[in-house]
């Protein structure tokens, strides 16, 4: 298969770029072009936002040249695989390849309890209200330890991370631009991170190019421009997880054939999904979903998939082998296929598009 995620210029990258800038070990190579930002203007302040589903096409589509962030468009990366929240958020935030950290979709199949896991909410497919206890358990054999965990714990300066969840939790695109705002000003070398979960969110439920997204990437730009009129010796960078493509959906559910031929439902994402099959059915099954969905999905075996290093290269995590199943499904057109347990949207990402997979690297030193 052919891999279109350059492993050398990617989310991990970005991650690597910041440890070896605050002097940590990495696993990776550091993105060039950041590198060379960071060498030269040795900034007090490392600033990265990211704006969940802002991919490259997006904002192409959506801002003038003219605009903040088209202005300092310094190049369009590829995300890593899958194209999703998970995986790429936890490969900026590690300096690690999927492959390593374990966090490979929305949700995954997790062996040693025999589940499919929705591995941010800590509950299992299909039942979003009930955290898992089995989970829990072995959780940690996913990466956690962040970058910032790294700064604060065996660096002297100083790293934050700022997100709409978790123990402090800003509320509004405002309030986290005022916290970055006011962690910056603080004397002392340091890194910052900030998340947010726009335009993603609305994107899912009203398309990539509806006017209500639109206006919240202009709203997201023009909050950033201002912000960066207050910011000083730092460089500020403002980049993406994915992107996104107004899809078309197909249900699983009206397939039985395929249906009894699985053991389980469907993990990492709906385009881009892992089937684990009954014992003597893969032949058969392959047949079906080619008959069925070959238009609009590439089938490979978990073979494929591991031999072809789509996941990044690496040690391989302890949970890893076990995740691929039996086949991956990968999305190459704007269709989407919803599976039991999966929630409806009007917009996808975890293909194979490059609606999906490029992704922005904006930057500008702030004297």
């Amino acid at each position: 298969m052919r891999v279109k995620n350059n492993y050398n210029q990617t989310l991990t990258n970005i991650g690597a770029s910041v440890q070896k800038y605050f002097g940590l070990p990495q696993k990776h190579s550091g993105l060039p072009l950041m590198d060379k930002l960071l060498a030269t203007h040795n900034p007090q302040n490392v600033v990265i936002i990211l704006l969940d589903g802002l991919g490259s096409r997006i904002l192409e589509r959506t801002l003038p040249e003219s605009a903040f962030l088209r202005q300092n468009l310094k190049q369009a990366l590829t995300t890593v695989f899958p194209a999703t929240t998970a995986a790429a958020t936890s490969s900026i935030r590690t300096g690690l390849n999927p492959v390593e950290h374990g966090w490979t979709g929305w949700t995954a199949y997790i062996q040693p309890i025999d589940k499919i896991i929705t591995l941010f909410l800590n509950t299992e497919k299909g039942n979003d209200e009930a955290i898992c206890t089995d989970y829990l358990a072995v959780k940690p054999l996913l990466v956690s330890e962040t970058i910032p965990d790294q700064i604060n714990q065996f660096t002297k300066h100083k790293a934050l991370e700022i997100m709409p969840f978790g123990d402090d939790p800003y509320t509004g695109f405002g309030e986290m631009i005022e916290r970055i705002k006011d962690e910056a000003s603080r004397p002392g070398k340091k890194y910052i991170y900030a998340y947010s979960d726009e335009p993603d969110a609305t994107m899912h439920e009203k398309r990539p190019d509806s006017s209500t997204v639109k206006k919240i990437i202009k709203e997201q730009n023009d909050r950033i421009a201002e912000l960066s009129k207050s910011l000083h010796d730092t460089l500020l960078i403002v980049l993406a997880d994915h992107g996104h493509i107004k899809t078309k959906t197909l249900y699983l559910e009206n397939y039985p054939d395929i249906l009894e031929l699985m053991t389980h439902k469907t993990s990492i994402d709906q385009r881009a999904a892992v089937y684990k099959i009954k014992p003597g059915k893969k032949q058969e099954f392959r047949r079906r979903f080619n008959m069925h969905f070959g238009n609009f999905y590439t089938l490979y075996s978990a073979k494929e998939v591991r031999d072809s290093k789509l996941f990044g290269d690496g040690p391989e995590n302890i949970l890893f082998e076990s995740m691929l199943g039996d086949f991956l499904a990968i999305a190459k057109t704007d269709v989407a296929i919803t599976a039991p347990g999966d929630h409806y949207h009007v917009s996808h990402h975890a293909g194979y598009t490059d609606d999906e997979i490029l992704i922005p690297f904006i930057a500008k030193f702030l004297p």
